[in-house]
């Protein structure tokens, strides 16, 4: 662990449970959002066959309304 990253979360560990946890879903979802950038950059066809694979799935009727409610 690098000194900075060592001081933020000694920093971090001094804050309510609540401010903990909404930095660390944020941390969590910075790193996510990384993670797909990184696979996405080693292909970068790979975004568009997603796209034309749901596209066909969506011409073929196998797809269906989303409802948030079921979700």
């Amino acid at each position: 662990m690098t000194k900075l990253l060592q001081e933020a979360w000694e920093q971090v560990s001094k804050l309510p449970e609540d401010e903990q946890d909404r930095i660390a879903r944020e941390l969590l979802e910075a790193i996510e959002e990384a993670e797909w950038a990184a696979l996405l950059a080693q292909s970068p066809d790979t975004l568009r066959r997603m796209g034309e694979q749901a596209k066909a799935e969506y011409d073929a009727g196998k797809t269906e309304p989303l409802d948030p409610n079921r979700l």
